[in-house]
């Protein structure tokens, strides 16, 4: 029954983070007005509002007009409905859960807005690094120490530090050598938040796997399309997806990594 109550949870909070990946680039409110059909501008009634179910009844159509609904709608919210069950059953309903919930909501906002519109928005990033540095102060007398999701707050502080501080450096040193802007400070700026959230440990596993993914998601690209080194991908979906990595097996990783060294 909680199982349930943490994917319908996750449900209605990804109907809400869809108001924010469609407003927040526009500089739009993101409370009012009430959500409405982008094309015809009609209300949209709540029994047309259920997330998941609203989408598929009305076979992704505008019930007024009948314009066709993005499928991305259906995404966040099973995306996100399935990252609270999986997070509740890793750490159960409490602080923890909690924590990297709200991280979650956030990573999935910045997501779909860089894929989009190629911008990490400071609105989310900036606010999320002291939100961070603060839950993990909170937590850290919550839970009686650091846990493995909730960072101390020393160790929250190094990331931000860290996080922001490496990719500052990197996209400095790239420009210099090749002339080329490689990195925005919107990716500097997100990997300082995923430092306050989940600690310093987590910058190396992070990059790694971003770096990985996002070499190999590029160089099939560019084969795809030809485009070459002209071609540029958004980085910020690919830190998010090392962010959620860390947090459903970074421990296991660390551990796995230590027994070999």
């Amino acid at each position: 029954m909680l199982h349930l109550a943490a994917f319908i949870f996750g449900a209605l909070a990804g109907s809400f983070l869809n108001v924010c990946i469609l407003r927040i680039p526009s500089g739009d409110s993101i409370v009012s007005p009430p959500s409405h059909c982008p094309k015809c501008k009609a209300a949209i009634a709540f029994y047309d509002n259920v997330p998941l179910l609203s989408y598929l009844i009305l076979r992704g159509q505008c019930r007024s007009c009948s314009v066709r609904i993005s499928p991305r709608y259906f995404v966040v919210e099973l995306l996100t409905a399935l990252l609270a069950l999986a997070l509740y059953d890793r750490f159960g309903f409490g602080f923890s859960f909690f924590m990297s919930f709200v991280f979650v909501g956030a990573l999935i906002v910045i997501s779909f807005i860089d894929l989009d519109v190629r911008i990490v928005p400071d609105v989310i990033s900036l606010p999320g690094i002291v939100v961070g540095l603060a839950l993990s102060v909170a937590g850290y007398f919550l839970i009686s120490g650091e846990s493995a999701v909730v960072p101390s707050p020393v160790s929250s502080l190094l990331g931000i530090l860290v996080g922001g501080g490496f990719l500052l450096a990197t996209a400095w040193i790239y420009e210099k050598i090749t002339g080329v802007e490689g990195m925005g400070g919107g990716d500097i700026k997100l990997l300082a938040m995923i430092g306050a959230f989940l600690g310093w440990q987590s910058i190396p596993l992070t990059l790694f796997f971003a770096s990985l993914v996002g070499s190999i998601v590029g160089i099939g690209c560019m084969l795809a399309t030809g485009a070459g080194r002209r071609l540029a991908l958004p980085f910020a979906p690919f830190l998010c997806s090392g962010a959620l990595l860390f947090i459903f097996f970074g421990e296991e990783l660390i551990q796995f990594y230590m027994l070999r060294n």
